[in-house]
């Protein structure tokens, strides 16, 4: 590892200080062959000194969340996701046995299934799989298949990561007959969650429309005992795999929810697990120079003066990272974006995350980036070594078009005076993704630390599930009454029922109006208040 000593202020202009802040401040992981460069940013020395104290006292409880002290208080509830790479860091035997049991488990059968030891229950080997989850349950599995998979290896995936109809008729559609040899993942940790709920009924009806046996195909990742367990169970589904408590869904990547979908396009999950394991040990040394993580967490405290006052922009170089972004935008928002801090203070903190994959964004946002507002920092990510099916042709590399369109951008960003920070891979495989996702879980929860925040819950997620609970219990209500077939307007139709609110029945009344369930509109739909409403 690197030592710091000490270096210049930031400067845009003078290329002799540039590099004497990249050799200062660079981080190297030898095995790995990951790079870290946070020169580009405007961190300086003092910062380093300022957030010292802050630092000692996050890495004090970064060790004791990894020993499993209550880390998310509000729930009650122990954070373990880093245990999913080192069962022996678990606080007791059960759980370090439970999940060595579960990755032993995830590996054979997914070993058998893409062998053709298990197959569909037709007597023919599987083809497809439909992953249904939602939030972390779909962008973990998203990200490992987009990041992973190559040509003509394991199953094809599909994936329901939405309640959206039209989504789900395309996914369907596209899968067709296949569907008689497709594994069907539903994946909810509490077993209730609507989205993956609505998605099984759909993905079941049709597959025994086709005549196909539900059990046969059907696989549950779930807590132990939930609603979904319990069907699974009582039903006999082909498989299920345990969801643990202390893992959240956004980091649960490294259990059944991220290895699974590994295992079935032939991928090596040890490998992806000692990636993030490795890291894990890196990012754990209590020492903000030498701690990946936490050089990291203290650019974007810096960037930001603490207070998330500029968005990150995730760059990915490689098509294969072209998901990470969105990955990203889960992990990093959910986690830090917080009303109140740990004293109940109000805060509002957060940190915006948005991206695509260069070179991509060279004719995209870039233009803004260089010239308009600057209120963001840019995190470049790299693969050094290309693939070699790809020649060169009339001596022309274009992974060395690649680089050059990175370094001319971070060139320019730099010369603006605009921040960056890159992440640079000798090579891309499952080790190194298990690295890329632990280095930004650990500076998720450093960053945590340093605001006073828990990174662990997410309130404003429940409220919005409340909500729409609220609306949906709403609509009955309105169809309950329109039942009757008297004309009504929203305001009636609100003095009558007694809560929710004229707009919310609006909206209600717009979209039934807009299917085919028997309502009908009278009135100008641009005048709400002229519009009565009934069903015929």
């Amino acid at each position: 590892m690197h030592q710091l000593m000490s270096f210049p202020d930031f400067s845009a202009s003078d290329a002799h200080v540039q590099w004497q802040r990249f050799n200062n401040l660079l981080w190297y992981h030898n095995d790995l062959g990951i790079w870290l460069d946070i020169s580009r940013m405007h961190i300086n020395a003092e910062d380093f000194e300022r957030l010292g104290p802050r630092f000692d006292q996050a890495f004090k409880a970064m060790q004791a969340l990894e020993q499993g002290s209550i880390a998310n208080a509000d729930e009650q509830r122990m954070v373990g996701h880093y245990w999913l790479r080192q069962p022996q860091l678990a606080p007791d035997q059960e759980v370090r046995d439970h999940i060595a049991k579960e990755i032993d488990l995830i590996e054979t059968f997914g070993s058998n299934v893409v062998n053709g030891l298990i197959k569909a229950p037709n007597g023919k080997q599987f083809t497809d799989v439909l992953w249904i989850g939602i939030g972390g349950s779909g962008l973990g599995p998203l990200l490992m298949i987009r990041a992973l998979q190559n040509a003509e290896q394991g199953l094809r995936f599909h994936f329901f990561d939405n309640v959206d109809p039209d989504g789900m008729s395309r996914v369907l559609g596209n899968l067709g007959d296949a569907l008689s040899t497709t594994l069907v993942v539903t994946v909810s940790k509490s077993g209730a969650t609507p989205e993956p709920h609505l998605g099984m009924e759909q993905a079941r009806q049709r597959l025994e429309e086709m005549g196909g046996r539900w059990s046969g195909q059907a696989v549950a990742v779930t807590m132990l005992n939930s609603q979904l367990d319990q069907l699974a169970q009582k039903e006999s589904w082909l498989k299920r795999f345990d969801m643990f408590d202390w893992v959240g869904g956004r980091t649960s990547i490294t259990s059944a929810v991220g290895l699974l979908p590994a295992a079935l396009i032939g991928c090596n999950t040890r490998d992806f697990l000692a990636g993030a394991a490795q890291m894990d040990e890196a990012t754990r040394v209590p020492d903000l120079h030498s701690n990946p993580a936490a050089l990291m967490a203290a650019a974007w405290f810096v960037a930001g003066d603490g207070l998330g006052r500029r968005d990150m922009v995730v760059l990915p170089y490689r098509d294969r990272l072209e998901v990470f972004s969105r990955y990203l935008q889960q992990l990093v928002m959910e986690s830090l974006g917080k009303r109140l801090d740990r004293d109940g203070n109000v805060v509002h903190q957060g940190l915006a995350v948005y991206g695509n994959k260069g070179s991509t964004d060279q004719h995209a946002y870039v233009q803004q980036l260089r010239d308009g507002v600057d209120n963001f920092f840019a995190t470049f990510i790299e693969v050094l070594e290309d693939i070699e099916n790809i020649p060169a042709i009339n001596n022309e590399h274009p992974g060395d078009f690649l680089d050059g369109f990175l370094q001319g951008t971070r060139a320019a960003l730099s010369q603006g005076g605009r921040q960056s920070l890159s992440i640079s891979m000798r090579r891309f495989d499952p080790r190194r993704l298990g690295a890329l996702v632990a280095l930004f879980e650990r500076a998720v929860g450093l960053y945590g630390e340093l605001v006073n925040i828990n990174a662990y819950h997410q309130p404003g997620v429940e409220s919005g599930k409340k909500a729409a609970a609220a609306i949906l219990n709403l609509q009955s209500r309105v169809e309950a009454l329109l039942a009757d077939g008297v004309d009504r307007s929203a305001g009636e139709i609100h003095q009558v029922i007694g809560e929710g609110s004229e707009e919310a029945i609006f909206w209600i009344m717009r979209h039934l109006t807009a299917n085919k369930r028997g309502y009908v509109a009278e009135g100008d739909w641009g005048i709400p208040t002229s519009l009565r409403f009934s069903k015929g």
